[in-house]
């Protein structure tokens, strides 16, 4: 008998270049541009404002998102995330003298 074999398991999504989380970043992006859009030209204003600002800041997310796929690849956000959250560096502000104390353990009986 012959099995298929699913040779994706374990890889991650990919769809036009854009991976991971840029997948996430754009699909809200776009979103998000379609209902501001849309709430605009309920409110009245004039459709092609609608139009360009539409258009233009679709542009821009996808321009954005496949600029920061290419700069900082597939865990590069989550890298930069992780290295803010790190201190730079450790302030010591206690004398020297307080670490070398020995402070002897009292038994409890």
């Amino acid at each position: 008998m012959n099995y298929n074999i699913n040779k994706g398991i374990g890889r991650t999504v990919e769809f036009k270049g854009l991976k991971a989380q840029y997948l996430f970043i754009f699909a809200g992006g776009l979103l998000g541009m379609l209902i501001l859009v849309m709430i605009l030209y309920m409110a009245g204003v004039n459709s092609y404002i609608c139009l360009f600002l539409g258009a233009g800041g679709a542009s821009l997310i996808v321009w954005q998102t496949f600029s920061l796929n290419r700069k900082y690849g597939e865990h590069g956000l989550m890298k930069i995330a992780g290295n803010k959250r790190h201190p730079r560096y450790i302030i010591c502000r206690k004398p020297v003298h307080r670490y070398l104390k020995f402070t002897p353990k009292q038994n409890a009986v």
